[in-house]
């Protein structure tokens, strides 16, 4: 059982029940499933853009990831239905409390110039979105091994029904949000 797991069931639940006064444990917010997602314009012209894309996602996330397809085609973009022009990956249970862990205390000091992470992109229903600017910040990427930096949006899903609920979550999970 990983260590961020058995602190929200010790520490983070009873601190959430406690403040704001559930009726039932079940009302408790926990985080459900995290999904990164890496987008590659440049895929349309280069095939292997997405296999390395791909290998990245498996090397950060240890699961091996999806590619995504285009829904539309978009003659601007030079872009048909049903090419690939990106990869995710959804994470849950453990692999979803590690990742969360060394994104938190691991790969996000390492960003330049950190000064915490925003604390208003919540979406209204609980669920907070972050972006990544390169995926050099994870330690499992070697600088050597990549062909091109490329950024990426990491969603966190969680239970709760109102963005004050999902912050103050994960804030007391470790979330470095920057002071207002």
């Amino acid at each position: 059982m990983s260590r961020l797991r058995d602190y929200y069931i010790n520490e983070v639940a009873p601190a959430l029940m406690k403040k704001f006064e559930y009726k039932s444990p079940m009302q408790i917010p926990k985080v459900d499933k995290i999904i990164i997602n890496i987008g590659a314009g440049d895929a349309k012209d280069n095939a292997k853009v997405i296999d390395n894309i791909i290998a990245d996602l498996g090397t950060i996330t240890g699961q091996k990831a999806v590619p995504t397809y285009a829904r539309k085609s978009v003659a601007n973009f030079k872009i048909r239905q049903g090419m690939k022009i990106g990869a995710k990956v959804t994470l849950r249970g453990e692999r979803m409390y590690e990742f969360m862990d060394r994104f938190f205390n691991l790969a996000l000091p390492r960003v330049r110039d950190f000064k915490g992470i925003n604390p208003n992109a919540f979406d209204g229903r609980g669920n907070y979105s972050v972006g990544i600017k390169e995926q050099l910040i994870f330690p499992e990427i070697e600088y050597d091994k990549i062909e091109k930096i490329r950024g990426m949006d990491i969603v966190f899903v969680t239970t709760a029904t109102n963005d004050e609920h999902a912050r103050e979550l994960l804030s007391l999970m470790g979330a470095p949000f920057a002071k207002q």
